[in-house]
């Protein structure tokens, strides 16, 4: 299993910036805990995902909760069947 078989769709999670990796501030938002996310766009996607290709537009600079997410494990096999169940239907 890989990230190329897949609909991105951990890009769906919200995701915490709990470390400095270089994420640019633009992409970033106080959430209202005052914790440091990702901003989001209307539809829910991560802002930084490239829609054409469903690739990391700040791969080298994602945050340590996209580094940590190990393909195949349970948190990515259940994202990914929540995102499918939400398509079909």
């Amino acid at each position: 299993m890989t990230c190329a078989t897949c609909v991105a769709a951990c890009c769906r999670l919200e995701v915490w910036c709990l470390t400095d990796t270089g994420v640019p501030p633009r992409l970033t938002v106080r959430d209202p805990r005052g914790g440091l996310v990702m901003r989001r766009l209307e539809d829910g996607w991560c802002i930084a995902l490239d829609r054409d290709s469903l690739l990391c537009r700040i791969y080298d600079r994602r945050p340590l909760v996209c580094r940590e997410l190990v393909v195949g494990s349970p948190e990515c096999l259940a994202e990914r069947e929540s995102l499918r169940a939400v398509t079909a239907g």
